[in-house]
């Protein structure tokens, strides 16, 4: 009897922890024919903290069809792309210090990977977020929407 109330007791559990099981990442891809492969990402409301992982599957180098990962507010996102193409290469296209700038990776080329780890309490809900690459020209083809989740 002790054994059926012991299986019972884990069935009865694994409902919840699969539940509660939160995606707290996203994986984006940027190619050589300068596209993301995600144009939006949902931020779920239960994560404390969220990464951004970027891969970079094609073979051409940063400094021919580089990517990163950019995140600011709608509003602020051609300001951070003018002063990132100042800041070039060397910054990964984004100014030292921006804080207009919520999250970005490193600038990689083909066959690279880079992580970034966003506070989401720094995320408001209602507020329009872009995401995109901030490698001259390419957010006119490399951006999306970033919302936190209800």
């Amino acid at each position: 009897m002790t054994r059926q109330l012991l299986l019972l007791a884990l069935l009865a559990a694994a409902p919840a922890v699969a539940w509660s099981a939160v995606d707290c990442a996203v994986e984006i891809h940027g190619t050589d024919q300068m596209t993301f492969d995600k144009a939006e990402i949902t931020v779920p409301k239960a994560c404390t903290s969220f990464t951004v992982t970027l891969a970079h599957p094609g073979q051409m180098p940063k400094n021919v069809m580089g990517h990163n990962w950019v995140l600011s507010t709608q509003a602020d996102m051609q300001g951070v792309l003018d002063d990132g193409l100042k800041a070039g290469e060397a910054q990964d296209y984004v100014k030292p210090g921006d804080t207009r700038v919520l999250a970005h990776t490193r600038l990689i080329g083909g066959g690279e990977t880079d992580s970034v780890t966003l506070d989401t309490r720094s995320l408001k809900a209602g507020t329009a977020y872009s995401f995109y690459c901030s490698f001259p020209f390419h957010s006119t083809l490399m951006k999306g929407t970033l919302a936190l989740g209800s």
